[in-house]
């Protein structure tokens, strides 16, 4: 627990930084909140593809760490931070010149898609950093150096805090077009500092560094094994988020005041099952750093404390969102009818906590730092087939479908 805790914190964090947006701008206007949220789901896509990116680097450095071999580690780093380089460019490019036609995808409300644009254009920067110290993170996460992270992830999280407080409260309380660039700003404030720490931390403690890949047969090889890992997780979270943003899309077209209650019910679950992600996380790391020594039998004695563990932070974090309903409510600004949504989207979310945390501990934890990490491309790739199917049809059959919609984008 000495190193899940730590990790599941930072996972907390980094995903507290977007909810930390959508509900301080839910305090003063619903359309404004709307807007960040279907906005941020081009944020979530790209968090796919680094989380994937980070699978593949950690259970790799858990493995030579076990061996205490860092130089490889270094090597690992470097490949990751290529590969999750030149996929933030393509998110920055199409975010900073084409806002417009990525909102259009999520809803046709012309409000929504303006403010969308305006934060769509601003966040886009902090793509440039987060996937770089992203992955520096992962990876003295698996040094078991999840402390660090938390702390570097922490300071990010305090510092957008400070900042959206600044501009929403005080600066632009009764003008939210202008709150959502400079809430957008902050976030990116907050990633070019989380950089700097790691960078820093890099120089001057650090046991590696930034650098450029090298050319040579250990290089290729390591290539072919970060790949190994990486693909099928990636897999696993394109299709899971895919399923999930093309929910959210529906959503946007069908109702504005459903998109609204979706917003806050997202950052409610969001924030409870991460905590479960980081025993997932943790049980990889200790599982490949056993494999990684040739220890079998530690390392099925940790996969079996790491289940029992997922299962009890699911019923907590299930529990957990039941008790803050009523906080809920009383901070964000909702209509009756966003609210009447909201209520039903978040008993469904409390029970769908406990099986997100057992498999994603299973499947997601510790399969794939034994190697199998196609059984849950599979079934995941089942799952949300068969219940974005059943969404799709009952909303071009009625129209509308507020409890419903939710089970399945909860697949």
């Amino acid at each position: 627990m000495t190193l899940v805790i730590p990790i599941a914190l930072q996972n907390l964090i980094s995903a507290t930084v977007i909810s930390v947006d959508v509900v301080m701008l839910g305090m003063i206007s619903q359309s404004a909140m709307s807007a960040v949220s279907l906005a941020g789901q081009i944020t979530f896509a790209l968090t796919l593809f680094y989380m994937g990116m980070s699978a593949g680097a950690s259970i790799l450095t858990a493995q030579y760490w076990g061996k205490k071999d860092t130089s490889t580690i270094q090597r690992i780093l470097s490949i990751a931070c290529m590969f999750s380089f030149c996929v933030s460019i393509l998110f920055f490019l199409s975010s900073f010149f084409l806002p417009g036609t990525l909102m259009r995808l999520f809803t046709n409300d012309a409000e929504l898609i303006r403010f969308g644009s305006r934060f769509l254009q601003m966040n886009s920067f902090s793509y440039l950093v987060m996937g770089i110290s992203q992955m520096y993170l992962s990876v003295i996460r698996s040094m078991e150096n999840a402390k660090l992270s938390a702390w570097i992830s922490s300071l990010c999280l305090i510092l957008n805090i400070f900042f959206n407080a600044i501009f929403i409260f005080i600066l632009f309380p009764s003008r939210p077009e202008l709150a959502i660039s400079a809430v957008a700003l902050a976030t990116v404030l907050g990633r070019i500092v989380e950089l700097a720490c790691c960078v820093i931390h890099s120089i001057t403690k650090g046991s590696i560094r930034f650098r450029l890949p090298v050319r040579d047969g250990i290089q290729r090889n390591l290539l072919k094994d970060f790949l190994k890992y990486t693909l099928p997780v990636q897999g696993n979270y394109m299709v899971w988020g895919g399923a999930l943003t093309a929910t959210a899309a529906i959503i946007g077209h069908v109702n504005p005041d459903l998109v609204a209650a979706n917003s806050i019910a997202s950052v409610v679950k969001n924030l409870a099952v991460v905590l479960c992600g980081g025993i997932a996380t943790g049980g990889s790391v200790l599982v490949g750093k056993y494999l990684g020594q040739g220890e079998i039998e530690k390392a099925k004695h940790a996969g079996n404390k790491m289940c029992f563990y997922a299962l009890i932070f699911g019923v907590i974090a299930g529990c957990t969102i039941l008790f803050i309903k009523p906080l809920v409510y009383s901070i964000v600004n909702l209509n009756p009818t966003a609210q009447s949504y909201l209520d039903g989207m978040l008993y469904i979310s409390a029970y769908y906590c406990i099986a997100k945390s057992f498999n994603s501990t299973t499947t997601a934890g510790i399969f794939t730092a034994g190697g199998d990490s196609k059984f849950d491309f599979g079934a995941t790739l089942l799952s949300c087939g068969l219940l974005f199917y059943r969404l799709v049809t009952y909303v071009l059959l009625f129209g509308k479908s507020p409890p419903f919609s939710y089970i399945s984008s909860s697949a």
